[in-house]
């Protein structure tokens, strides 16, 4: 390019934009492959992550609908098992680093020290250090929603049936405001 153009100064030429990525789709991108994700039926007795993850999200939908952070965490809190099945907690957090709030990644962040809370294996500090934060109620009821949505045969919605709500949720909240 600079023996064609010797008089342009290509070091400040516009790079081509990239076209705008919707999370929504990344979301679903992440959430795809857990359908072939199989649990262990002593703890999963429906099944794939997929499922399990839309049961969840079903049950957060019946309990918090105007609560878009909640139920996103709520679909999302295991994405991670279709990346890294020993540390799906990590793996879900870096693959969603940016397209989730504050609020959301502690659900996910903490939905496994909050089963351990509720099971009394989880130590008094670390007890302690969760039952400070303002979410720590929702916590809780993530972590219930998450034993509860263990069911064979529940009836579900489809990914893009449950990527459309929380968005319709959202856009109610951006109209409110």
């Amino acid at each position: 390019m600079a023996a064609e153009y010797p008089d342009e100064d290509l070091t400040e030429a516009d790079e081509p934009e990239s076209p705008s990525v919707n999370v929504f789709d990344i979301f679903k991108l992440l959430l795809q492959p857990l359908e072939n994700v199989k649990q262990n039926p002593k703890w999963h007795p429906e099944g794939d992550a997929l499922y399990h993850s839309l049961q969840v999200f079903e049950l957060a939908r019946q309990a918090r609908p105007w609560d878009e952070e909640f139920l996103l965490a709520a679909l999302l809190h295991d994405v991670g098992k279709a990346i890294d099945p020993y540390d799906h907690v990590d793996a879900g957090l870096e693959a969603l680093e940016g397209m989730i709030t504050e609020r959301t990644e502690f659900f996910i962040a903490y939905h496994m020290e909050a089963h351990a809370l509720r099971s009394g294996t989880l130590g008094h500090r670390a007890g302690c250090r969760l039952a400070e934060s303002e979410d720590y109620d929702e916590l809780l009821l993530l972590s219930e929603l998450d034993k509860a949505g263990r069911v064979c045969g529940a009836r579900v919605c489809t990914i893009d049936e449950a990527l459309v709500f929380i968005r319709s949720v959202a856009n109610e909240a951006y109209l409110e405001e």
